[in-house]
């Protein structure tokens, strides 16, 4: 039986994802500070094994950000499903930069200290994208 992942618990994960992305750990360092399996921490990011408190509270420690990081952005308690619906932009977002192309570039993004250089990248990128056929992710 394929059990319904919980919604807080595939943005929690999500946000372990990225930030341990961030600072540059691998799911396995990630495993041996917390004294888990590379696979375990794998669950958790995936929304597959939920993460206790305890649990939470060491990852926090091991990545340096405070409890509340993994739960910023999250729909507020009580919320229905429709509110998850009304943040796919973030989701988005946070898809992205948890992976290694986002992260590369966001962190060579940001230290362009020229504004108008940066604003003329964005305006390459979005003119590339626009170029492209729609529909078509390509990895030639």
């Amino acid at each position: 039986m394929n059990k319904a992942r919980n919604p807080i618990d595939l943005y929690v994960g999500g946000r372990v994802r990225m930030r341990r992305m961030l600072v540059g750990l691998s799911q396995e360092k990630l495993g041996d500070a917390l004294g888990v399996t590379f696979q375990q921490i794998q669950k958790y990011e995936k929304g597959a094994n939920r993460i206790g408190a305890s649990r939470l509270h060491q990852i926090a420690q091991v990545l340096g950000v405070p409890v509340s990081f993994f739960y910023d952005g999250a729909a507020p308690a009580g919320e229905t499903a429709p509110g998850f619906a009304e943040a796919p932009a973030l989701d988005h977002v946070a898809d992205f930069l948890a992976t290694s192309e986002g992260l590369h570039l966001n962190k060579a993004f940001v230290r362009i200290q020229d504004p108008g250089v940066r604003r003329k990248l964005v305006a390459l990128v979005e003119a590339v994208a626009n170029a492209q056929p729609a529909g078509k992710d390509s990895e030639d």
